[in-house]
């Protein structure tokens, strides 16, 4: 018996398509909710984390040779189900018949989301703007650094899938990958959930930064933050010249003298 005889037959693309939606139609009817990934068009990922996601994988050569047949899954719908959660990815893929996968990424280093939070402090100043990823180009590149960024390297991912492809990253495996791809184009913010770090603190990082300037140098009086002149300066983008007025004194406040009550004096005549 060749190794062939392990593995079944090729099923056509057509036909898996329809045994895949079959197959999705069933689980939902029993109640389970399915999140497959559905393409408009052939393009996988369009917006910056998802391209970034795509990018990412295609950089290491551990996974070259079996990216391409993952691919073509995920563009002719076999991923029926595609759940991320911190650190996990679970998926249901549709080749001869119904295969899972479990996926994990190890949590993002706390020195490198650390050391990448520092430097982005004053880079990174709303959300909106991190999930669509319009910041600059200094520090996109620093987000999809290969070995150094926020994207995980092979060494940080495990996987497994119940077909019989007895290789590391099976085309099943390679499907579900590029779907985490397509799912980013539409919710980014799963980016920073799988990678176990919370994206607020990217903006509390710059709020402090912004701040800290400020902190250093006013003066705290009775509650009220008194600031130099150089500081407003700095604040409002502006010069503004020293003060050369002088400030009056204050005047001493003259309580009358009281009256002391008495007779009242007698009219002279002239």
């Amino acid at each position: 018996m060749s190794s062939w005889d392990f593995y079944p037959p090729y099923v056509p693309v057509a036909e898996r398509r329809r045994k895949a939606e079959a197959h999705a139609k069933k689980m939902a009817g029993k109640g389970q909710v399915l999140a497959p990934i559905k393409l408009e068009g052939h393009t996988i990922a369009s917006t910056y984390w998802g391209k970034a996601w795509c990018d990412n994988l295609e950089a290491y050569s551990d996974f070259a040779n079996r990216l391409p047949r993952g691919r073509t899954y995920v563009r002719n719908g076999s991923v029926i189900d595609l759940q991320i959660s911190a650190g996990k990815i679970t998926a249901m893929v549709y080749g001869s018949e119904l295969y899972k996968i479990n996926i994990k990424i190890e949590p993002l280093a706390a020195a490198r989301w650390k050391a990448f939070k520092a430097g982005a402090a004053d880079k990174v100043t709303n959300l909106l703007d991190l999930l669509q990823g319009r910041l600059s180009k200094e520090i996109l590149s620093e987000i999809s650094a290969k070995g150094s960024g926020l994207f995980p390297a092979p060494k940080e991912i495990s996987m497994t899938c119940s077909c019989p492809d007895g290789a590391y990253m099976c085309k099943h495996i390679a499907a579900a990958l590029y779907g985490v791809g397509a799912r980013l184009d539409s919710q980014p913010e799963l980016f920073f959930t799988l990678r176990g770090v919370d994206m607020q603190e990217l903006i509390a990082a710059a709020s402090e930064s912004a701040t800290a300037p400020l902190t250093a140098k006013g003066k705290l009086k009775k509650g009220k933050a008194v600031l130099a002149e150089a500081d407003l300066s700095a604040l409002f983008g502006v010069e503004i010249e020293p003060s050369t007025a002088k400030v009056a004194p204050k005047r001493k406040r003259v309580t009358p003298a009281k009256k002391v009550p008495g007779k009242p004096k007698k009219a002279t005549r002239s």
